[in-house]
């Protein structure tokens, strides 16, 4: 029982039970029950097949999903947080970024680089996290050798002092040094100037020629010639407690091993890596037409395919496989079906969830429960202002029902509806808040809701443009 408490008091990301992670959606995202049991059960699964020994493990694949659901009623939402949830690479991406191989634009393995790219940046800022007490005190005794400077024994006996002197003077350094480290340390000293040597960051300008980018080949230019030619240095000027910080990150990255915060990120991004595909009924073509944009778009769904299936993509940290990446894709799919994408596709994502369009009742809540509530988000910036701001029950729901006929008689955009409405209802308080406002408490009514929006909401040709 009290282990059971202890890992609800702080749960490790990766040994969150399904149940767990549907709780913290619960928390930013209401309503799509089934969406957040889909995604729940296959982040549970990335730790599960970890726990698997022998061969077996390697065969276990990742159930790549779909969700399938209008604009606004919260795909991309359960995408942002499920990133902080997994503890784990996580990259959101849309597919119309991505173009055929042959035509200008990024190709689809680039999304295979860039979440290497945060992989090791992840992995660099846990071991930077480790050092910095180390990298601290380093630098410390770097600064010090600036303000102090530690005696050198050549000098020394160069002036043709003797023994006894020589200690006496040590003995003076030593102690003139700590006293500078007690200052140091209660900050008497942060306004103090000194004068550090820091590489500049500038580059040889170079032109390259060829159909490839350095992005597409994954190669970065900077630390492709920072090897091969000279860091230039550059005197800069520092308060010490800017020197302090300055030196504190160099001495981090000296004590970090990068080959294997390199070799780490890797293993993570194959074992645990999570891509989300946005926007992918984009490029699926419908069966109507047979060439134009069309072409272009399957030619994108067949590059994906071995990225989602599994294949060996390079990268500026060597080789990284994408048979155990889990790839979670969205679509609102108005236009198109998931069945237009290419049949191959299809496969490759067995598991689809619908999500469900929004109620007046989903209004209320998305206005009130979760933890980044709308009128919450509102209230707090009136706030900075000495403002306080409060909604009552009907003033809430009459916003609710106001987007509810916003959206079925002009464009549904979800939840999105709301931040407009919101935007609209506040605007004078908003824009009077600095300098008129007297009031301190107002009180937002059913009445002023109507008031303010209801003739915008009746008109639809005000509303297009409008709400």
């Amino acid at each position: 029982m009290d282990k059971k408490l202890k890992r609800n008091n702080h749960i490790p990301h990766k040994e969150l039970t399904p149940s767990e992670i549907v709780k913290e959606l619960d928390k930013y995202i209401i309503g799509q029950n089934n969406a957040k049991k889909s995604v729940a059960i296959a982040l549970r699964n990335r730790w599960r097949r970890q726990q698997v020994s022998g061969s077996l493990r390697e065969e276990i694949m990742p159930n790549n999903i779909i969700l399938i659901g209008p604009t606004g009623v919260g795909k991309t939402e359960i995408a942002r947080r499920l990133a902080k949830l997994s503890n784990a690479p996580f990259i959101k991406v849309e597919a119309t970024r991505y173009t055929e191989v042959g035509y200008v634009g990024r190709d689809v393995e680039s999304m295979v680089r860039d979440i290497t790219d945060l992989s090791v940046n992840m992995v660099k800022a846990e071991r930077t996290e480790e050092v910095q007490e180390k990298a601290a005190k380093l630098a410390e005794e770097r600064i010090l050798d600036i303000l102090v400077p530690p005696l050198k024994k050549k000098q020394m006996v160069a002036e043709g002092l003797d023994t006894s002197e020589m200690v006496n003077q040590a003995e003076e350094n030593f102690s003139t040094r700590e006293k500078f480290r007690e200052k140091l340390r209660s900050g008497e000293l942060d306004g103090k100037t000194i004068e550090l040597e820091i590489p500049s960051s500038q580059m040889p300008n170079m032109q390259v020629f060829g159909p490839f980018s350095f992005e597409e080949m994954g190669v970065n230019v900077q630390e492709l010639f920072g090897s091969v030619m000279p860091k230039k240095m550059k005197k800069r000027k520092l308060s010490v407690k800017e020197a302090k910080l300055v030196m504190q990150q160099e001495e981090a990255a000296k004590l970090i091993d990068m080959d294997a915060v390199v070799k780490d990120a890797i293993e993570r991004v194959e074992n645990s890596g999570i891509v989300f595909i946005d926007e992918i009924d984009k490029i699926a073509g419908t069966k109507a037409h047979g060439g134009g944009p069309d072409v272009s778009r399957e030619g994108v769904q067949r590059d994906l395919l071995p990225i989602v299936e599994g294949s060996s993509v390079m990268t500026k940290y060597g080789i990284v496989k994408t048979d155990h990446v889990l790839f979670i894709a969205s679509g609102a799919f108005h236009v198109a079906k998931p069945s237009d994408l290419i049949p191959e596709l299809q496969g490759r994502f067995p598991i689809r969830v619908e999500l469900n369009s929004l109620t007046e009742d989903d209004f209320v809540k998305i206005l009130t429960v979760p933890q980044n509530a709308l009128i919450l988000q509102y209230k707090a910036m009136l706030e900075t202002e000495g403002i306080t701001v409060e909604f009552t029950e009907g003033g809430i729901q009459e916003i609710a029902k106001i987007a509810t006929e916003v959206n079925e008689q002009v464009e549904n955009i979800g939840a999105r509806r709301l931040h407009t409405i919101m935007t609209t209802l506040l605007e004078d308080i908003l824009f009077d808040a600095p300098d008129h406002i007297t009031s301190t408490s107002i009180e937002i009514t059913n009445e002023i809701v109507r008031e303010r929006l209801s003739s915008i909401a009746k008109n639809k040709d005000l509303s297009r443009y409008i709400l």
